[in-house]
């Protein structure tokens, strides 16, 4: 299926194109996303989705293909499998940087493949949870991009004073949290969905009852 996502970020075009390319620095606006390494080109990590009861996770690689600074367009191309299960994720992310009132327009074309459990929604649902999701992000990446990057200078040295060696403060690890499709998607959605998920069961039964019958 193809998505198409346009938000805008209040911050110059090159100032907006260097912090999508800071993945570590954003990293924590990509909902249900974990960043594990990042060697300037190849991402690698996980996504959770929940999908009701059931939790999935999605383990894989994302390659920067394209990165066209004087166009400002990137290219990613992103890979993953269910850690426990056949499902699949595969996109081609193509986002473009254009200057707008000051501003950054960003534009993200994705060509998405899932399959597994999640593919059960359809195009309908996973693009309304799509678009809510770039909204969450984009409001994220904004107050990020506008925040001051902090720098700690060392203390001054002492004459005859020996400073001990300065200890590194260990941030906990905050356990992220997955995508929730339905309530991502909404109470409309979720009824939708819901009702689908019915009828599937309710078709299932009288195909059951029928062959009771027959045999």
């Amino acid at each position: 299926m193809e998505l198409h996502h346009e938000f805008t970020v209040p911050v110059p075009v090159d100032d907006a194109w260097r912090a999508l390319l800071d993945v570590e620095r954003i990293a924590p606006c990509m909902p249900g996303a974990t960043v594990d390494d990042y060697d300037g080109k190849t991402v690698t990590g996980s996504v959770k989705v929940k999908v009701g009861p059931i939790t999935v996770t999605y383990r894989g690689t994302a390659v920067f293909e394209e990165q066209d600074e004087s166009a400002h367009r990137m290219v990613l191309i992103a890979n993953g499998k269910e850690t426990r299960g056949q499902g699949t994720a595969r996109a081609t992310v193509t986002g473009t940087l254009a200057e707008r009132d000051g501003g950054t327009a960003v534009s993200v074309r994705t060509d998405l493949t899932v399959t597994g459990r999640p593919a059960q929604f359809g195009r309908g649902v996973m693009a309304e949870v799509g678009d809510k999701l770039v909204g969450q992000f984009a409001e994220c990446l904004a107050r990020r991009i506008e925040e001051p990057t902090e720098r700690t200078e060392p203390p001054e040295p002492v004459e005859g004073l020996q400073l001990a060696q300065p200890v590194q403060a260990v941030q906990p690890v905050q356990p992220v949290e997955p995508i929730d499709l339905l309530r991502t998607a909404g109470p409309p959605v979720a009824k939708r969905v819901a009702v689908a998920v019915a009828t599937a069961v309710l078709a299932l039964v009288f195909v059951r009852i029928r062959r009771h019958r027959h045999a």
